[in-house]
């Protein structure tokens, strides 16, 4: 099952454990990591296509019984890129500080950190409450960085060095 009804700040304690027990760079997402992740080489709403279609995601309206709560990781197909669940499911905090729109963004995919309001953060790929539309790709929302939801968790990423 994902984690869920951990804040941000929970998150982020997390990832600095796996870090230091692993002995490996753990971290969030940035919300454009986030989304090529999601997108996983389409350019449309979802990974699977520009329709939510039947059975792609669990979200309320994706085809199936509406399940009303999370379901275990790897009940739906994975996108291209071998990721299960981008879209659906929970929604995911990640690195990245609210900001209202992308002007200013950072254009090298890293986190968008300076700026904005530092209590909010970006949350992306909707869960199994939000209707279809909801759990596009593109869509982000913004939380106070304390709040803990049962529709909000997280994913971590690596760093690699070559």
């Amino acid at each position: 099952m994902p984690v869920i009804n951990v804040s941000w700040d929970d998150a982020k304690q997390y990832v600095a454990w796996l870090s230091r027990i692993a002995g490996e760079e753990y971290r969030l997402l940035s919300e454009a990591e986030w989304e090529y992740a999601a997108r996983a080489g389409s350019n449309t709403a979802y990974s699977w296509g520009a329709e939510p279609g039947t059975g792609n995601a669990n979200c309320n309206g994706c085809g199936r019984a509406t399940m009303l709560q999370t379901v275990p990781v790897g009940s739906f197909r994975p996108n291209v890129f071998g990721l299960f669940d981008m879209q659906g499911n929970v929604w995911e905090w990640v690195e990245d500080v609210w900001h209202d729109s992308y002007v200013g963004a950072p254009v090298d995919g890293s986190a968008w950190l300076p700026g904005g309001d530092g209590n909010y953060r970006v949350i992306r790929g909707g869960s199994w409450h939000n209707e279809t539309e909801i759990v596009r790709a593109a869509v982000r929302r913004e939380r106070e960085s304390k709040v803990r939801f049962d529709t909000l968790g997280f994913r971590v990423a690596r760093n690699m060095r070559p």
